[in-house]
């Protein structure tokens, strides 16, 4: 039976594409759940950790244990921010028995949206009915580190009147990688320039994701080169009917 999931929204999905996380919300209610939003949620603090501020980053970890604490579950719609909570929370408090019980308690009730309704709801036709060819690009956390590369797909393949179609360059970065693109940004572009060349090598009018920085990344790229392929995050596409 459905139960409570508390959302984690991530800063880029509340600050500049809300309505992935809106979209989220409503697959999760249309299968039954009780969906929170816990108000006191910031940061995962992976862009202090990767910058190499691990204090910092403690900081922001510490407190997103403290809101979620009680949570039964916790969807997230992104494979990055989820990978930080599951995968290196453990690293930054590796030398703190009392916080390390904490996050090893807390990090198996983490799921990136995908996860969530393959492993935890158990369904992979949400009623969704999206008309148009798309493309699915892997970004590099969800794929690396939590080794989505199905799930996705799957629910993509159940959507109706959607086609799906691989390009031929799906799991290369699509060169954002939070603050690379910042310190190496002609690195980041020439990374950029090789996914969208992929992405119209299939025709799509659609590029799909699962993480919203990506798609900031490869929609700018898009927009740049005057290309009207639109890019949308998988929740989008499930939340459509």
């Amino acid at each position: 039976m459905p139960g409570r999931v508390s959302i984690f929204v991530t800063c880029i999905v509340d600050q500049l594409f809300p309505k992935a996380g809106m979209a989220m919300v409503e697959v999760l209610e249309r299968l039954g759940y009780d969906v929170e939003f816990l108000a006191d949620q910031t940061c995962c603090g992976q862009p202090a950790f990767n910058s190499g501020f691990h204090d910092e980053a403690r900081a922001v970890a510490r407190h997103f244990l403290e809101v979620f604490a009680g949570a039964e579950h916790i969807v997230v719609p992104s494979g990055s921010c989820a990978s930080m909570v599951g995968h290196h929370f453990a690293d930054l408090f590796a030398g703190d028995a009392k916080m390390l019980e904490r996050v090893h308690k807390l990090a198996p009730k983490v799921h990136e949206f995908t996860q969530f309704l393959l492993n935890v709801a158990k369904v992979e036709d949400v009623g969704a009915r999206f008309p148009a060819r798309v493309t699915y690009h892997d970004s590099c956390h969800a794929l690396r580190e939590l080794k989505l590369k199905n799930a996705p797909r799957q629910l993509l393949r159940r959507v109706k009147d959607l086609e799906l179609v691989e390009m031929d360059a799906a799991e290369e970065c699509c060169g954002f990688g939070g603050t690379f693109s910042v310190k190496f940004h002609e690195i980041s572009g020439g990374m950029a320039r090789t996914k969208i060349d992929s992405i119209l090598r299939t025709g799509a009018s659609h590029v799909v994701s699962i993480d919203s920085s990506c798609l900031m990344q490869i929609r700018g790229a898009l927009s740049r080169d005057g290309r009207r392929v639109e890019t949308v995050h998988l929740a989008e596409v499930l939340a459509s009917k």
